[in-house]
């Protein structure tokens, strides 16, 4: 097996830590039986679930809720082909509960679009993956 020191998995606090450090992610999920990707801006909950805010009657709520997504997140630069990637897997949910709700209305993500009847959703953190590559070099 090939080892490269620039290669390098992430472990679950490093991926929750990135995760932190930006606004915009995309949400993997199935739409007509076909795979679809959203980008969409989001937040991270303390207990480390991914935050969204949408309309509540998006074809994103209908396709998400209640079914398990991928998030992915990520940060790169070409010049020296370095950066990282993160994936949050988990059951995505609308939240329902009134303090919740309430609470994520203060602290929670805003939609960057105009929204009737916003709702949040969250995806769980029920497996966090990531890898990081620090100046590799190329194949040739």
């Amino acid at each position: 097996m090939f080892h490269n020191d620039a290669f390098r998995v992430l472990d679950e606090q490093e991926c929750l830590r990135l995760l932190g450090r930006v606004s915009v992610g995309r949400v993997v999920y199935t739409r007509q039986a076909l795979p679809a990707v959203l980008p969409v801006n989001f937040t991270l909950d303390p207990d480390g679930s991914v935050l969204l805010c949408t309309s509540r009657g998006s074809d994103l709520v209908r396709a998400v809720d209640g079914v398990v997504v991928a998030f992915e997140v990520d940060e790169f630069d070409a010049a020296t082909r370095s950066g990282w990637s993160v994936v949050v897997t988990g059951r995505a949910t609308t939240v329902t509960d009134p303090t919740e709700q309430a609470r994520l209305s203060q602290a929670g993500p805003t939609s960057w679009m105009p929204l009737r009847d916003p709702v949040f959703v969250r995806i769980a953190s029920e497996m966090v993956t990531g890898r990081e590559l620090t100046g590799a070099h190329a194949l040739r």
